[in-house]
């Protein structure tokens, strides 16, 4: 996996851009079947689902079978790299990589503390208050509600989330009130329209219970290299293009007119950057049998409980 530094215009550092390669599908996998979607760690199911066909929501059922690919990430580290999102993001992309369960797969990817999360908090909420609203509830059953909630702000625990006397989170509030704790990974899966969280379950229950903004840093696919080639010799040719007609207008009204580059220059910044962290939609495969073993997989893991519902 080859990574590389993606910052905006002024040098300030955005995230990570990975380029995975040999990769064909990865431990955490979404899987399709019509309106019905499974992620599955290895061959453990984590997630059942079930799409609205009115694009209202969907139903859930989250099994226990997670587990969090991340190694336990000692007080020290979090001191020794508290209030650096690139040195973290590099750790996780490391984590992201190793491991057999993680949810990369071939194509281009986005690690980033850039996340719109930040952004959806309204003046005057407390962290606890906000953090609360997004979070989805329920387990093992619940609902996202895409009616209710149309800004795509969710986020699901893969995990029922701590309480705040978990021995867990009293650990990660100290860090929380010293400002050292250790970002929460999500990831933005586009067929569920919300983010999962792959780790840091007890860390954002620590954030909350201390009423503090938790770092983040979010994983989503953006466009494949070819893709990215193309859009940026587009972006170039716009560049020219721009200089070439001002080069004109200064030909023919005198060197009065501008030569375009304190024009086209930043236009040409905003396109290239918007190119390297534009999300893409997640990838899902059929999954194997179709619905009939999305339904057997369901009984399964549901055992005498009623559900989906009807």
């Amino acid at each position: 996996m080859q990574r590389s530094d993606v910052t905006q215009d002024d040098g300030r550092w955005v995230g990570l851009s990975l380029d995975v390669r040999g990769r064909p599908r990865p431990g955490l996998c979404v899987f399709s079947a019509g309106s019905r979607l499974l992620i599955s760690q290895q061959s453990r199911p984590v997630l059942l689902a079930i799409v609205d066909e009115q694009l209202d929501g969907v139903d859930f059922w989250r099994t226990e079978e997670y587990r969090s690919f991340v190694p336990p990430l000692r007080a020290d580290v979090a001191r020794a790299l508290a209030g650096s999102p690139q040195r973290w993001a590099h750790r996780f992309a490391q984590y992201l990589a190793d491991s057999p369960e993680s949810p990369l797969h071939e194509g281009r990817w986005l690690l980033s503390c850039e996340s719109p999360l930040r952004h959806w908090r309204h003046a005057g909420e407390s962290h606890a208050e906000y953090w609360g609203s997004m979070l989805v509830e329920g387990h093992p059953e619940g609902y996202l509600d895409w009616f209710f909630h149309a800004t795509s702000w969710e986020v699901l625990p893969l995990r029922p989330m701590p309480d705040a006397q978990d021995g867990r989170v009293k650990a990660y509030r100290k860090q929380a009130r010293e400002g050292t704790l250790p970002p929460v990974l999500l990831w933005w899966v586009s067929g569920l329209d919300c983010h999962l969280i792959l780790d840091g379950h007890a860390r954002l229950a620590a954030a909350v219970a201390e009423s503090v903004e938790p770092p983040l840093l979010q994983l989503q696919r953006t466009l494949p290299g070819d893709v990215l080639a193309e859009r940026t010799d587009e972006a170039v040719a716009f560049y020219e293009g721009e200089l070439a007609r001002f080069a004109q207008l200064r030909a023919l009204h005198g060197p009065t007119v501008p030569d375009g580059a304190a024009t086209a220059g930043p236009q040409l910044v905003r396109l290239l950057h918007d190119l390297n962290t534009v999300t893409q939609p997640t990838w899902a495969w059929p999954l194997p049998g179709g619905e009939d073993q999305w339904r057997r997989i369901a009984r399964e893991v549901t055992a005498d409980r009623e559900w989906p519902p009807s």
